[in-house]
């Protein structure tokens, strides 16, 4: 009875297999990674050339962003399409950030959505607006803004910023 079984059961195992199809050749099959890879590189939007291209530190100097603060700053920190330029931890309150490309475009548009009051500025660039803390500039397709962040009077950022704009501009 146990040999009986077990010549059953081999035979069930073998009847399993019996029906294998032959593994496709290495060069007909396309590794699944290479097609994942050139799927998601086919999906992702590539960054504005013109954009990707400007440095924001080159945009707006270290001595540039310090005449337009009022104070001493710390080097530029360059991260992707920004730079930012803050002020020493003794004081006082002063940061300058440059932003270049979709972010600087991006900020425009939320002052805008929230009613912020935007000056248009004349001869600068192809478009150029200010408002009471920044300004944002386009030329060339490329858009960048300048954002002052200090302690003080609007109104008395009102000439050193539209300064740095038309500086930013003849660097577009």
């Amino acid at each position: 009875m146990l040999l009986a079984g077990l010549l059953g059961l081999t035979g069930a195992v073998a009847g399993c297999g019996g029906a294998e199809e032959t593994p496709p050749a290495a060069g007909d099959a396309v590794p699944p990674e290479v097609v994942a890879t050139a799927e998601s590189t086919a999906a992702e939007p590539s960054p504005t050339p013109t954009a990707a291209a400007v440095d924001p530190c080159a945009l707006v100097s270290k001595q540039e962003a310090e005449q337009l603060a009022g104070t001493k700053l710390e080097d530029g920190q360059p991260v992707r399409e920004t730079c930012t330029y803050v002020g020493p931890v003794s004081g006082p309150t002063a940061q300058v950030e440059v932003f270049v490309g979709d972010g600087a475009k991006k900020f425009l548009d939320i002052e805008r959505d929230l009613g912020h009051e935007l000056r248009p500025l004349g001869g600068v660039g192809d478009e150029a607006y200010a408002s009471h803390e920044a300004v944002f500039v386009n030329g060339s397709g490329v858009w960048v803004s300048v954002r002052l962040v200090r302690l003080n009077d609007p109104a008395e950022n009102r000439a050193p910023l539209e300064k740095v704009a038309r500086t930013v501009a003849g660097r577009l």
